[in-house]
């Protein structure tokens, strides 16, 4: 895994610390087509980058804490405006205002707030309990065109693990939507922004399809 010398024109993995960032490296390698792909956590490397992807796992609590504790916030919000963005799991969660989990502010980047899966409403339509968190195979229908969902199919299955998801204020960011007991936004985008709560690094082969739509997108 290559990691983060300052290099203009690379696709760099924001590390803060949270979560094993191989697989997404790795999936991101396979589709680079020789271009460099490093992970780092200095401000410097990800402010030089041509694109972004801010992935992680954990507490979201505990991951705003490392983001500031890092000094990655400014190179994050300077990417989020300025170049392709890809964020993924909590890095899609840590892109709105508030979340519900640990009663934190995020990086107020998109309008909205982060939500518990509701109890009361984890009932598949057989009657059956679903489990907190939403872990393994779901399909994404998607909400419109974008050159992310090129060569993907409506109705893809990507994998999730969650427990927590995205209410944009803006339904015109919604670019798709997933169905886990409540019909939820589990992918949004605008202007240089998307960003998924699955994992495209684990969703071969649909995801590997959207990650070189998002090296060779130009937004």
């Amino acid at each position: 895994m290559e990691n983060g010398t300052r290099q203009p024109g690379a696709i760099v993995v924001v590390d803060y610390g949270m979560g094993n960032l191989r697989s997404v490296w790795q999936a991101l390698a396979r589709v680079a087509n020789g271009r460099a792909v490093i992970v780092s956590a200095d401000p410097e490397v990800v402010l030089a980058a041509e694109r972004v992807v801010f992935p992680g796992q954990g507490a979201m609590p505990d991951c705003m804490r490392e983001v500031d504790d890092r000094g990655l916030r400014a190179a994050i919000l300077d990417a989020a405006r300025n170049k392709p963005f890809l964020g993924i799991c909590i890095g899609q969660q840590m892109l709105f205002e508030h979340s519900e989990e640990g009663d934190v502010p995020g990086l107020g980047i998109l309008p909205g707030r982060v939500r518990r899966f509701p109890a009361a409403a984890m009932v598949d339509p057989a009657g059956i309990r679903l489990k907190v968190p939403h872990m393994g195979w779901n399909e994404v229908w998607q909400q419109g065109d974008h050159p992310l969902w090129r060569g993907i199919a409506d109705g893809a299955r990507f994998y999730f693990v969650h427990s927590y998801f995205v209410e944009p204020d803006d339904a015109g960011c919604v670019a798709a939507t997933t169905d886990y007991g409540i019909h939820f936004t589990s992918v949004v985008a605008r202007d240089n922004i998307f960003a998924l709560q699955c994992h495209p690094e684990k969703s071969s082969p649909a995801g590997l399809v959207m990650l070189a739509n998002f090296l060779a997108w130009k937004p």
